[in-house]
């Protein structure tokens, strides 16, 4: 398990990057992206869903709720990224799964 202080600055690091992707591909979604205190929202206009991606830090994990589901990442020190420990499907590729689950079609790649 990471120590606290590698894990901060793994998980900053890579929500830090999911935002910038987020906020590019917003233009082609129909979401919006917001930020409060570390923590992701991703807003749905039409259905008016929320995903939020958040850090754990006690327990070491990103964790995504979305899709009524709650989704747990581990650090992998392979694949230099947090991942979906059943089937290692990276942060930034999972996220962009769920909201093109979310929208119906595959608008948005990240």
């Amino acid at each position: 398990m990471l120590d606290e202080n590698a894990f901060r600055k793994h998980s900053e690091a890579a929500l830090e990057a999911l935002k910038k992707s987020l906020l590019t591909a917003e233009e082609d979604g129909d979401f919006e992206v917001e930020e409060q205190n570390g923590v992701l929202n991703i807003l749905f206009e039409d259905s008016g869903a929320r995903f939020v991606i958040t850090p754990n830090t006690p327990i070491r994990q990103i964790w995504i709720s979305a899709l009524t589901t709650s989704f747990k990442l581990d650090w992998s020190e392979e694949a230099a990224a947090f991942v979906l420990p059943k089937d290692g499907t990276p942060l930034k590729p999972l996220v962009a799964r769920l909201i093109n689950q979310q929208l119906g079609h595959d608008a948005v790649t990240l």
